[in-house]
């Protein structure tokens, strides 16, 4: 518009000015080796006026076919991503129905050409591994890479977890460690760091990930301390595998204190000392930890009492017979105090005691909290003192009682038949 704008002003002030320079105006010649052209100075500003018109629409023509060129392939380019997208969709739907091989063509096939091509590639990805063409997921996630740069955390997640899928757990294990690096935060790199740690046996690197995990919020309440718990089961079971007795009785006092404090590491401690035939080292960790034993973990702390196998057992002894006279006991808390008291005495030939002993655990209320154990010791020790009478009595209670648990198993059986019919 400016253009044509310009030309008008230019012809109107040649018609404006010609007639007042018209006796006074000189020539213009121009000359070549054939040709020679002269002509009046209007003419010359006319020439010009026309040249300028030409090359002004010259330009426009050549700007409207590139114009026009740009807007067919915009309308190529839109339909064809529009065509991708829908096709893509279907994948999705198709590998939410398990059809992976579908979900991979639709995907795999139309992921350069849609919004969001890494994110696609990665899904194509993820449908080749789960109809276990590892070839083709590994030349997506190459493809992925190529566009994404080596260092994205989309890529990366798919890379790992598909080899977690294909179970190089090795090489997983290298992955999730260069994830944590790039993004130590993030909640999914944290899940697959715990399920890759748990599966490789990491005990000592999950230990070490533990404050992060907690702080994430990945896990809390009862699912972190059954994490912790495995955790700690996992460290205790590889010292004791890779060094011994020795090396976890040295392992124990590095650790920290609220770990040395917890009462469900002690109890593992205990057991595996127990289990180690190492009754004297157990016996001196129950005596400085019988304060601090939760009361979530305390049934398992009796039981691995009455393990015990000392020459002088006097003071843990003292510690359950106070225990016992506590009235905040349950039910399965007394027969288990009852028991170790009783196995305590047994093991250090007072029979009279672990008589009495075994006969509050078979006096509990609730049956279900006696061992078929507890019924064979207690007629042991009533055969010891000559009383076959109550040896006797006690084989037909044992029996008693394990025929009333019996039938109480199958009431409920019946009952659960009976609401399935219905």
């Amino acid at each position: 518009m400016f253009r044509v704008l310009f030309l008008m002003l230019i012809l109107l002030v040649g018609f404006i000015a010609g007639p007042y320079i018209s006796g006074k105006q000189g020539y213009v010649r121009i000359l070549t080796d054939s040709y020679s052209i002269e002509m009046s100075i209007t003419m010359l500003v006319v020439f010009f006026v026309i040249a300028l018109a030409v090359i002004y629409g010259v330009e426009w023509i050549i700007t409207r076919f590139f114009r026009l060129s740009s807007g067919t392939y915009n309308w190529f380019s839109v339909r064809k991503r529009r065509k991708a997208q829908q096709q893509i969709l279907q994948g999705f739907v198709k590998m939410d129905e398990g059809n992976y091989a579908k979900a991979e063509k639709l995907i795999g096939k139309n992921a350069k050409h849609s919004s969001e091509p890494i994110l696609n590639f990665v899904k194509a990805a993820e449908a080749a591994q789960q109809r276990g063409d590892e070839f083709s997921a590994n030349k997506y996630l190459i493809e992925a890479t190529e566009l994404a740069g080596p260092d994205n955390l989309i890529v990366e997640l798919a890379r790992t977890r598909i080899l977690l899928r294909q179970n190089k757990l090795p090489t997983a294990r290298t992955a999730v460690d260069s994830l944590l690096v790039l993004a130590p935060q993030n909640v999914e790199v944290l899940r697959l760091a715990v399920t890759i740690y748990l599966r490789s046996h990491a005990y000592s690197a999950l230990d070490n990930l533990l404050p992060q995990i907690e702080k994430s919020g990945l896990y809390i309440g009862d699912e972190f301390n059954q994490l912790y718990h495995q955790v700690l089961d996992g460290l205790l079971d590889e010292k004791m595998n890779e060094e011994g007795v020795e090396g976890l009785l040295h392992w124990w006092p590095e650790q920290s204190r609220a770990r040395r404090q917890n009462s469900y590491a002690i109890v593992g401690m205990i057991r595996r000392l127990i289990d180690s035939d190492d009754h004297d080292s157990a016996y001196s960790l129950v005596l400085d930890s019988v304060k601090r034993i939760e009361n979530s973990d305390m049934l398992a702390f009796l039981n691995q009492i009455a393990r015990l196998q000392v020459g002088n057992s006097e003071k843990v002894v003292k510690w359950l017979d106070k225990t016992s006279t506590r009235g905040d006991l349950s039910a399965n808390i007394a027969c288990a105090v009852a028991r170790a008291t009783g196995y305590l005495a047994l093991r250090a030939n007072q029979f009279e005691k672990a008589r009495q002993a075994f006969s509050k655990v078979l006096a509990a209320e609730d049956k279900s909290c006696i061992d078929i154990q507890d019924y064979t010791v207690a007629a042991y020790l009533a055969e010891k003192a000559n009383d076959m009478a109550a040896a006797q009595q006690i084989r037909q209670q044992c029996l008693k009682d394990t025929m009333k648990i019996e039938d109480k198993s199958s009431v409920a059986t019946s009952d659960l038949l009976s609401l399935e019919k219905k």
